[in-house]
């Protein structure tokens, strides 16, 4: 009845899809199973892709062959550039998308992609054979074969909803949960955990009173995601700006006593960075309000997602509180907020390309490592599609350096130190935050993508050789052509910048703090006319690469210094626990983690300084 192909990927959230999509683009004949077609890349929570460090990782999806930024930009109802008051390290962007169109654009791609056929069926295991998988049994009794299974479960292993004193199976609301996965991989070694999330009350926009909330509009001038010719909003959605009250708060303890998270009927450990509305109000009881985003769902569509305001209190607990919050008076509520446990597996247990240890060519991505949103757990699904090509064609694994991508960074924190909670990315993680701008993300990624033969990319990158080509130029207009008194020293003062006292290269005035290339257009006619004949992301980068030389080749040293530790090799059948001078602990976790270079073994919790010396001077370092 099937083919056998050459990876099956089990799931068709964010992660899944990306991962079908990746290794399909290598070549490969993918078959995506998922319990239900009409649900293939939902927005499970907030209808919108990017923000700090997620918008960073969209664009190296991108910028890879991945879809996320091209669905993105097809049907976003609203654009912003984050952090722009900060240097461009920040600048973050976010969308909000239309629920249903990003859903429906994500289907239509992968249905329009010769390499991806589709299976409908819970997926209850693997099939495993002399310690390599070779393919999946689904809820029916069906055996497909494959050379290589990457599982993107997403929340639905053993999954459990909550909402007050109910409890019932789910790994999404009005969707069952899988069952069958985690005890089969428990049986085979593997260590599993439980982690919760939760999503915020749906309400019916019709009945709010929107005068009585801040409006957040769009960027004037909305970019987008993908570095291919996607298109720009041409009108955009606001949202808007909504606050809890003591009022409100008082009312949302009246139901803590029945509220699973306080009373113990919740055993896994939630999202630091994204708490319940009970949680926020019981943490920080000094604070009189909160602040929620009142996020529209789509353009024809009056549901509105109530970002801020996460819970899993009674329902009746959540209705009367939202009706105290101003604007909300009225309010009807189409569904309830909820929390939902599942399973997950400690991401220690993967090599770098997102392998198990225990069971050759089976992949895991997404929140079945332990990570938290849509962002994650896309480009935890591109790689591990990518990989498991890879790994059927014998050629070496791409694994992305921590000062190559945020995409590195991502996965290097997950396999070598694991995650006690749900993992999300900030720019705090990267040490190379300068270096790894979303900006650029197309210069860092592109020709990997190109070298690796995924498809489209030979156009991909001659854009970014013609991009590169322009920086130059502009680069050195900007170092060999001189700037006089008379005209820059009135936008100077006016930028309480030192007025010039003879002609300097313009280079040495745009390194000054506060000034920028668009306000040295407006009063150099030369210079607008010259800029003019090249594309604003070049003229960008250009500007940034001047401004902040110094600290992007301080950064750079950095890299390159860190880089003489990851060419030094280590061996998988490397005899920690005959190394004395190796403490204890080190010793456990090297052994347990394997690691492939000095440098993955320095990032490893637990191995010191000391330690590393240890293992140099073994090596013959």
């Amino acid at each position: 009845m099937f083919p056998k192909y050459d990876v099956i990927v089990v799931g068709a959230g964010h992660s899944g899809c990306e991962a079908a999509v990746a290794a399909a683009n290598l070549g490969s004949k993918v078959l995506l199973a998922t319990m239900n077609m009409n649900t293939i890349a939902q927005m499970s929570c907030n209808p919108a892709m990017g923000g700090v460090a997620k918008g960073q990782i969209v664009r190296e999806i991108d910028a890879l062959g991945g879809y996320s930024g091209i669905v993105t930009d097809h049907t976003m109802v609203q654009f912003r550039m984050l952090n722009l008051s900060k240097g461009p390290a920040m600048w973050s962007p976010r969308a909000q998308s239309d629920r249903m169109l990003f859903a429906a654009k994500w289907r239509e791609m992968l249905e329009a992609h010769p390499n991806i056929d589709f299976w409908q069926e819970m997926i209850t295991g693997i099939v495993v054979k002399d310690g390599r998988v070779r393919g999946i049994h689904t809820g029916m009794g069906l055996e497909i074969e494959s050379e290589a299974v990457i599982l993107t479960n997403g929340t639905f292993l053993n999954g459990v909803i909550h909402i007050g004193e109910k409890q019932f199976g789910g790994g999404r609301a009005g969707e069952r949960a899988a069952k069958g996965l985690t005890e089969q991989l428990v049986e085979l070694g593997f260590e599993s955990g439980r982690m919760k999330t939760g999503t915020p009350p749906r309400v019916d926009g019709r009945t709010l009173d929107w005068d009585k909330m801040e409006t957040q509009p769009g960027d004037e001038n909305p970019s987008r995601f993908s570095y291919t010719d996607t298109p720009l909003p041409e009108k955009q959605l606001p949202c808007h700006i909504a606050y809890t009250s003591k009022a409100v708060h008082e009312t949302l303890k009246t139901g803590f006593n029945r509220s699973p998270m306080f009373n113990g009927r919740i055993q896994g450990i939630g999202p630091r960075y994204c708490p319940s509305i009970e949680d926020k109000i019981n943490r920080f009881s000094g604070r009189d309000r909160h602040q929620l985003f009142v996020e529209p769902e789509g353009w024809n569509t009056c549901e509105i997602y109530v970002n801020g305001f996460s819970s899993s209190l009674p329902e009746d607990v959540q209705y009367n509180a939202l009706r105290q919050v101003v604007g909300f008076e009225n309010m009807k509520m189409f569904r309830p907020g909820y929390a939902i446990e599942y399973d997950f597996f400690q991401p220690t247990q993967l090599r770098p390309n997102l392998e198990t240890r225990l069971v050759k060519n089976l992949f895991f991505a997404g929140q079945i490592n332990g990570t938290t949103g849509y962002e994650e757990a896309a480009s935890q699904g591109l790689m591990a599609g990518i990989n498991a090509h890879l790994a059927i064609q014998e050629e070496e694994p791409l694994i992305l350096k921590r000062s190559e991508a945020y995409i590195g960074v991502l996965i290097d924190d997950l396999v070598n130190k694991g995650t006690k909670e749900p993992y999300r990315m900030f720019t705090s993680r990267a040490e190379y935050r300068i270096l790894l701008r979303q900006d650029n993300a197309d210069l860092r990624l592109t020709p990997i993508a190109h070298q690796l033969g995924m498809r489209g990319s030979e156009a991909r990158l001659e854009r970014v050789r013609a991009k590169e080509e322009a920086m130059k130029k502009i680069e050195k207009y900007f170092r060999n052509t001189s700037v006089t008194p008379d005209a820059m020293n009135g936008y100077l003062t006016q930028h309480q910048s030192a007025p010039l006292k003879q002609k300097v290269k313009m280079v040495s005035v745009l390194s000054r703090p506060h000034i920028k290339i668009e306000g040295m257009r407006a009063v150099l006619p030369e210079l607008d006319h010259f800029l003019a004949t090249f594309d604003p992301e070049s003229v960008t980068l250009a500007e940034i690469g001047m401004k902040y030389e110094g600290y992007i080749k301080k950064e750079q040293e950095l890299v390159e210094k860190m880089n003489r530790l990851e060419t030094v090799r280590l061996q998988e059948s490397f005899d920690y626990q005959s190394i004395s001078s190796l403490s204890a602990e080190a010793r456990e976790k090297l052994t347990q983690l394997k690691p492939r270079t000095i440098g993955q073994a320095s990032r490893i919790s637990g191995v010191s300084p000391s330690d590393i010396s240890v293992l140099l001077v073994h090596v013959g370092r």
